[in-house]
């Protein structure tokens, strides 16, 4: 199945980022938040990921390419190379040698090594990759698609160990949680999910279905995320909202206005409350 792919832009053609610091009364380890833009960034998208020391920031964008960037001088260090498609997706390995991953409309996932240009690996799949993510040990990947199922790799052998079904519309969002039991997600059909990811468990593994939070017409890549305790998820609305569940019974908890377009990522501050963007 041929899917259309989006056309590949020159918008993070910039070397340079501005990086600002500003006081917050957020405790964040020395008090100080940070925000990173790119000074051409224009209509492109910005997916960021942080180094483990938090001195780098990596982000993948619609010009092909994912760069790494040092925070203290808002420079490139590196431009690396190696999809062929608008890039859409990236995490970084929680543990061992640090590597990215990374998931472009040109239907391959690829491994990076920060320290080279070019990537280290690559897994071939047969639909553009919209959503990834790397288990805590680092030994699975789950990534997500336009053919609505989420998949889970096993690195070595880059196989699928297991496919998950229930979505019914593209993948935009998968994050492990907390405790690496569970697995979130979110799709264009408007709902956030959770997975049961144990060894062993049930063949049937979705746990919950969580509703109110509607892509909207624009279909952008929305994003959902766990809080620090694992009791609490989060997501993007395209109604202009963040929308905030228990995670245990399902139940919505606080859709917050104040966006005027979509919001395409909610993130849960040190304190637990929800950043959205």
């Amino acid at each position: 199945m041929a899917a259309e792919k989006r056309p590949a832009s020159n918008a993070f053609g910039s070397s340079q980022l501005v990086v600002k610091r500003q006081k917050s009364n957020i405790d964040i380890s020395d008090g100080n938040a940070v925000s990173v833009s790119n000074r051409n960034a224009g209509g492109g998208a910005l997916v960021p990921a942080w180094s483990r020391d938090s001195g780098v920031l990596f982000s993948a964008s619609a010009d092909t390419t994912i760069a790494s960037w040092d925070l203290e001088s808002g420079l490139r260090i590196r431009r690396h190379e190696g999809h062929d498609e608008v890039i859409n997706c990236l995490d970084v390995s929680k543990h061992g040698e640090e590597l990215l991953v990374s998931g472009s409309d040109d239907g391959y996932i690829c491994i990076w090594d920060p320290r080279q240009k070019r990537s280290i690996d690559d897994i071939s799949t047969d639909f553009p990759i919209t959503s990834i993510a790397l288990a805590e040990a680092g030994n699975e990947l789950y990534s997500g698609g336009i053919d609505n199922d989420i998949k889970v790799w096993d690195m070595r052998k880059k196989s699928v160990v297991y496919t998950m079904s229930g979505h019914t519309d593209t993948l935009t969002s998968l994050q492990p949680s907390p405790d690496t039991q569970t697995l979130l997600s979110y799709s264009h059909d408007g709902t956030a999910r959770t997975w049961d990811v144990r060894p062993f468990a049930p063949v049937d593994r979705q746990i919950k279905s969580y509703v109110g939070a509607p892509p909207g017409l624009e279909k952008n890549l929305i994003r959902a995320s766990w809080n620090s305790k694992g009791d609490k998820i989060a997501a993007g609305s395209g109604d202009g909202t963040a929308v905030i569940w228990d995670a245990q019974n399902a139940k919505l908890l606080y859709k917050l206005p104040g966006h005027r377009g979509t919001v395409n990522d909610v993130r849960f501050a040190p304190g637990n409350e929800p950043i959205s963007k």
